[in-house]
């Protein structure tokens, strides 16, 4: 929007990546865990390694790299944002698929 149309919406600018990071992420690993886990399509992440992989990337995110570079920016917002996009890919994402077959 804001290349194509020069629409700028501060909110969305600083924090729309932040949010769809964890269900992007997660997304992509559940993906592969099902490719490869024999549950298949049945297979869910719980909430601990939900909980963990919000925390790993808030780490990595919000202190390792910031302190490695000054183009990271600490912002404890952009956890919070983990957070909802956690709580989001929980219950819209992570679900059981069922096929009839």
């Amino acid at each position: 929007m804001e290349k194509v149309f020069g629409i700028y919406t501060p909110f969305i600018h600083a924090y729309l990546d932040d949010l769809l990071a964890m269900p992007v992420i997660l997304g992509i690993t559940l993906q592969i865990f099902r490719w490869i886990h024999p549950a298949k399509n049945t297979f869910i992440f719980r909430k601990t390694p939900l909980l963990v992989a919000w925390i790993y990337v808030s780490i990595v995110f919000e202190w390792f790299l910031p302190t490695q570079s000054n183009q990271y920016i600490r912002d404890p917002w952009d956890i919070l944002c983990y957070g909802l996009g956690t709580v989001y890919f929980s219950l819209f994402i992570n679900q059981k698929k069922f096929t009839s077959a």
